[in-house]
């Protein structure tokens, strides 16, 4: 079922309208709660909302049911479950067992991983890794380095972050380095203030957000990017919500409506994945250099590989390679154009001193 569009899910918890519930679920960021439309909690401000099509998106991305109005389900099974998904989060840094989680439930570990992912629609393993996930992205917002926030997390090796990454939010560099191989990518234009906007996805999230002055150049570019996919123009109907993922960035870019929380499908190097990942976490109306974000991955010798990771951004806006400017404060360089960069960097700051 594809989800009401961003600001009637905005006015349908506004309105508490229980005839959305079931139709998409809602997490706050500043709680990490996740919520039916209908739930009588506290409103939360429209910024600090994301949107899900089901519980399992929720869950994925490290959010907890509420126990007000039990997105689960209220059937006493239900609560055991959701009590060990609160027990998980308060041990999330830990290692954990389904021997161990069985223990605290009193079932066995196959009927307990059946309960769970029954409720969830993901295992108790994925939920924790999610959870970790989260801590890793808050503890690169507040600053600290790669390594550090890998360790801080609960992740036990640089391998072990890069593969949960991928695992959520995007295909492999193997697949990737073979033309995307095997893949069905779904893509639509729109014009927009800055020029043509092409963004493609796969059953994954974006992969590509592009812009120029041509669409018939923007879909030869996504065909030599991606020579082996299966090319497809996005029906409004299609299972992946690539239209209303481009309505939504569509109104962040020309209306200044806030930034979607869109999946993404990220692919490149690990150093590149590194780069962009961090990237996300500059906020608008804020810049930083090169060779700040070289030095913010614990990499401070990389500043030109920094810069080249950069140019080699395919998202354009959702991994905001725009906010890195060279250390003299100039523009440096920008895959869609300086006068776009300077654009988007002068509406952001207007925008954040409101």
């Amino acid at each position: 079922m594809t989800m009401p569009t961003e600001q009637d899910m905005i006015l349908a918890v506004a309105k508490r309208n229980s005839l959305f519930d079931g139709v998409f679920y809602y997490g706050v960021i500043t709680t990490g709660i996740f919520c039916q439309p209908s739930c009588s909690t506290k409103q939360a401000h429209p910024d600090h909302l994301r949107f899900f099509p089901d519980i399992e998106s929720a869950m994925t991305m490290g959010f907890r049911p509420c126990k007000r109005c039990y997105p689960a389900g209220n059937d006493p099974r239900h609560q055991e479950v959701i009590n060990l998904a609160r027990h998980i989060e308060k041990h999330a840094e830990e290692k954990i067992t389904l021997e161990s989680l069985s223990k605290v439930v009193k079932l066995s570990p196959s009927r307990l991983q059946k309960a769970f992912k029954d409720t969830f629609g993901i295992s108790p393993k994925h939920y924790q890794d999610a959870l970790r996930m989260k801590k890793f992205k808050q503890d690169l917002k507040q600053g600290s380095q790669v390594t550090t926030a890998i360790h801080a997390s609960g992740f036990s090796s640089d391998s072990r972050i890069y593969g949960e990454t991928l695992r959520q939010i995007g295909m492999t560099p193997k697949t990737y380095q073979k033309g995307g191989i095997g893949e069905e990518i779904h893509y639509a234009c729109r014009s927009t203030h800055f020029g043509v906007l092409l963004m493609a996805a796969t059953e994954k999230g974006v992969c590509c957000v592009q812009f120029g002055d041509d669409q018939g150049q923007l879909i030869q570019q996504l065909h030599e990017e991606f020579p082996s996919a299966d090319l497809k123009k996005s029906p409004a109907q299609d299972s992946i919500e690539l239209d209303h993922w481009l309505e939504a960035l569509d109104q962040h870019i020309n209306h200044n409506a806030p930034r979607p929380n869109i999946p993404l499908d990220i692919r490149g190097t690990a150093f590149q994945m590194t780069v962009w990942q961090f990237l996300t976490h500059i906020r608008e109306g804020e810049t930083m250099t090169y060779k700040d974000l070289a030095e913010k991955i614990g990499k401070p010798n990389a500043v030109r590989a920094v810069g080249t990771a950069c140019g080699k951004n395919r998202i354009g806006v959702l991994i905001p390679c725009h906010r890195v400017l060279r250390s003299d404060g100039g523009l440096g360089g920008y895959r869609w154009g300086l006068e776009r960069k300077q654009t988007l960097l002068n509406n952001e700051k207007q925008e954040s001193n409101l």
